[in-house]
């Protein structure tokens, strides 16, 4: 199988995100902060990292229901290729729907609404569960046979489209609103206002809302994030923050509701439990998002260090098929370990420090045993870590008795 159009992707992302920066600057727009940028790439380098090990059974799943069960052979052609884009949009358009409206799959799901910004970098920021809980959505394609890799390529460029829509810098497109998924649709979907909460939740097509009812149209500008914000750039946290609140809400029911709470509305719990939790109107002049303060000594710090995380992160998704089973799980680990100690730098936590020193002694272990390195790598490689780890301690030592503000 040919290598994931997504992460052929990856660096016109990146490429488009530093344009929008650039825009951002120009015309003092304040779309991007630092915290909150890192934060939501380090949510999609999480889901990536997983998403190599977990993809083998959501595909292998498809594959089987296409190789045992499917009702049809289709032939490869436009027309038939036009039908599978459809079917894929409408099969997302579901998957989406549930993840709003069943509380374990908003699990999976929250961590791409969890930032109180709204720019491309949004649209990186996704949940590592929530493809498990819905691939069973897209097997009636497998039944009437649409070949697994056409799917898993329909699937792709469905995801790839999604991306330019997360952006403020783009106003209402005209006639193309009333057929398209667009930025103004899907801002609204972002909103955490409660009309705007569980609306427009098309991915190509926007026909979808039309026609089931969960359309919305832009009115005011959209408050964005989630009705209890996460309050921390710690990306591992932010996949695992809905499960946590899941378990607090399991603990006041009893017996069947338990079962019932995984299924139900996120925020439902029985009436003598207290009931449902319906989301409140945003006080937009109270309303600050959250936010936390650190010297610029860590920011410059944190921005190398992310640069040379995101130089692995590329190059072990590119090479995984030829990583041995421990170096694939070796690396994996330790790409999530490094985004999530620099998430809890930016948090203004002193563990954060101690998590880092041991990152810069871990990570050249690592590379040094796994990788065939020739000449001055063997070198470079220990230098470039004493470096960092000196630079670490000068960047502690400048906020020894540093108390950040928090809003």
């Amino acid at each position: 199988m040919s290598v994931n159009p997504i992460i052929l992707s990856i660096p016109v992302f990146f490429i488009l995100i530093a344009i929008e920066v650039i825009y951002d600057r120009l015309r003092h727009k304040n779309l991007y902060r630092l915290n909150d940028a890192l934060t939501n790439i380090s949510c999609g380098i999480t889901e990536q990292i997983s998403g190599v090990f977990f993809k083998v059974g959501t595909v292998a799943l498809y594959y089987f229901i296409y190789e045992h069960f499917r009702w049809f052979t289709l032939p490869n052609n436009v027309w038939w290729g036009m039908v599978l884009f459809l079917g894929v949009d409408f099969c997302y358009y579901w998957a989406h729907r549930l993840s709003h409206e069943i509380n374990l799959f908003w699990a999976g799901h929250v961590v791409h609404h969890q930032s109180e910004d709204y720019n491309l970098s949004v649209a990186l920021r996704q949940g590592f569960m929530q493809k498990i809980f819905t691939a069973f959505i897209y097997l009636p394609l497998a039944l009437f046979g649409f070949q697994t890799e056409l799917f898993l390529l329909f699937s792709a460029w469905n995801t790839l489209y999604q991306f330019w829509i997360h952006t403020e810098t783009i106003g209402k497109m005209g006639p193309l609103e009333w057929v398209l998924n667009t930025p103004s649709h899907h801002r609204v979907h972002h909103g955490r206002e409660p009309k705007y909460i569980d609306k427009n939740h098309a991915g190509v097509l926007i026909i979808w809302d039309r026609l089931f009812g969960t359309f919305q149209q832009e009115e005011e500008k959209p408050v964005y994030g989630i009705t209890t914000p996460m309050q921390s750039w710690n990306p591992v946290y932010a996949q695992v923050q809905h499960f946590g609140h899941i378990w607090a809400d399991w603990q006041k029911v009893k017996g069947w509701d338990k079962l019932r709470l995984l299924f139900k509305k996120p925020g439902w719990l029985p009436a003598y439990a207290g009931g449902y939790r319906a989301p409140q109107k945003v006080d937009r002049e109270q309303y600050q998002k959250f936010n936390v303060t650190v010297p610029a000594t860590i920011n410059w710090y944190v921005l190398i260090q992310y640069g040379i995380v995101l130089v692995l992160t590329s190059w072990f998704l590119f090479q995984f098929g030829q990583l041995e089973g421990w170096q694939q799980a070796g690396f994996a680990i330790m790409i999530t370990y490094s985004v999530m100690s620099i998430g809890i730098l930016l948090d203004g936590k002193a563990i954060g420090f101690a998590l880092e020193y041991a990152r810069l002694l871990l990570l050249p272990a690592l590379l040094l045993l796994s990788i065939p390195l020739q000449g001055l790598l063997w070198i470079l490689i220990p230098i470039g870590a004493g470096s960092a780890l000196v630079w670490l301690g000068w960047t502690q030592h400048k906020t020894v008795a540093w108390q950040p503000p928090r809003v």
